[in-house]
């Protein structure tokens, strides 16, 4: 079934009893040409990709819960490419290239919306700073401006000027920047691959890896054994537990990132808005609720809530900027687990076991990379060579000296 404004006006003509199931519910086969572990945004990306761009469908996400139920449901939908160093701005912009074309791609309402981004800054070192970081993205073919006290007025007057410990002088805007529906993107993904012959299989938790002589042969289930020539893993938060089944330890520590909507209020903010002296980043969704957050739970952990503390920190942030959300009432808040990496940059890569690969320690970038981290993924799948612009998310690059270390990307999460 291919969605379109005329198949809505049919169905609703017609009583909507022609809608059909997004994707299958199929039983694992004994056996596939590849096993994505994780069904997530990157798995199911993934698995889109390695169908569409490089023909191949005999291939099984293997999700724990069920679709959604992860990270990829549990953020704040943020989408950009402000980022700088050369490992990490090609990347995200090439991410946000494909968020551009996404819902044509697999026919789809992920409602991109590109309103913009915002990054403010409140003193002139931070300025100098935000410039280097503008001139970065552009060498690297994304947009940005700088604005002034006067520019960032103009576009959000409600915002706290004239604050004594933080006065905002400008801002670094992406105009191409914005949000994304996340679950959505969770089922167009599943749904274009599902339509290619990919099996999409929920509540099936691995257990354990086949390994033999060096080499990854398949998988343990809790539906029991599957073999594959390929095995990839992409399961953000949990990637240390899993990993650790294939006696691999990683450079990855968990913790937990909450998030937080307020009641629904009238339109204010005109896309996202950060805040440069602390950790706060704020939208508005749909619905006229405030979508925000900020820093990590400074523990380890896998459980899906965070502590008080933090939404005291965050809360904070936002009256830094914006004191009349002090008024507004918080909705509701939940937690993502996150993989945090040491330097604050995500691996796509081999494992030292033959047949064996790995997608994780995404920090703060999970959702803005998943069409990047599918695409790249997927290369490297179908053609055991990394994509050129995820040329350095290597496993090694520790032992190599050759750390991708970008300021307030999640580097040294031990001090969060």
């Amino acid at each position: 079934m291919r969605y379109s404004a005329w198949k809505i006006f049919w169905e609703g003509m017609t009583g909507n009893r022609g809608w059909k199931p997004v994707w299958r519910e199929p039983e694992p086969k004994p056996e596939y040409d590849a096993i994505i572990v994780g069904g997530g945004g990157h798995g199911l990306a993934t698995a889109y990709y390695l169908a569409t761009v490089h023909g191949k469908t005999n291939i099984a996400v293997l999700e724990k819960g069920w679709i959604g139920s992860g990270n990829v449901g549990r953020n704040t939908t943020i989408i950009r490419s402000n980022y700088m160093l050369p490992g990490n701005e090609p990347f995200y912009e090439l991410s946000m290239k494909l968020w551009e074309g996404l819902e044509q791609d697999f026919n789809y309402n992920a409602m991109v919306s590109q309103r913009g981004i915002l990054n403010l800054f409140h003193s002139d070192p931070q300025r100098d700073a935000f410039v280097r970081r503008g001139n970065a993205m552009r060498l690297a073919g994304a947009d940005s401006v700088l604005l002034d006290q006067d520019g960032i007025r103009e576009m959000c007057p409600f915002l706290d000027f004239d604050n004594a410990r933080f006065p905002i002088k400008g801002g670094l805007a992406q105009p191409r920047g914005g949000t994304v529906r996340h679950d959505a993107v969770a089922w167009g993904y599943a749904r274009g691959a599902d339509q290619r012959g990919v099996d999409i299989i929920q509540n099936c938790e691995v257990t354990g890896f086949q390994i033999e002589n060096g080499v990854c042969t398949g998988v343990e289930t809790s539906r029991g054994a599957i073999r594959a020539k390929k095995v990839a893993v992409c399961v953000a938060g949990s990637s240390g537990r899993v990993m650790a089944k294939a006696g691999m330890r990683l450079p990855i520590e968990t913790h937990v990132l909450q998030a937080f909507v307020s009641e629904g209020l009238k339109p204010l903010i005109p896309g996202v808005i950060t805040f440069g002296a602390g950790h706060f980043y704020v939208s508005q969704s749909d619905k006229g609720g405030l979508v925000f957050g900020g820093d990590i739970d400074g523990y380890n952990t896998y459980a899906q809530r965070g502590n008080l503390p933090v939404v005291e920190d965050v809360c904070e942030g936002g009256m830094a900027i914006m004191p009349m959300i002090g008024r507004a009432r918080l909705l509701r808040m939940w937690g993502g687990v996150m993989d945090m990496s040491m330097d604050g940059s995500p691996f796509i890569d081999k494992t030292h076991i033959d047949g064996l690969y790995f997608n994780g320690g995404w920090c703060y970038g999970g959702f803005k990379a998943t069409p990047a981290s599918g695409w790249c993924y997927a290369h490297l799948l179908a053609k055991d060579e990394p994509h050129p612009v995820a040329a350095a998310l290597r496993l090694d690059r520790f032992r190599r000296g050759a750390m991708i270390d970008e300021k307030g990307v999640g580097a040294q999460p031990n001090l969060h």
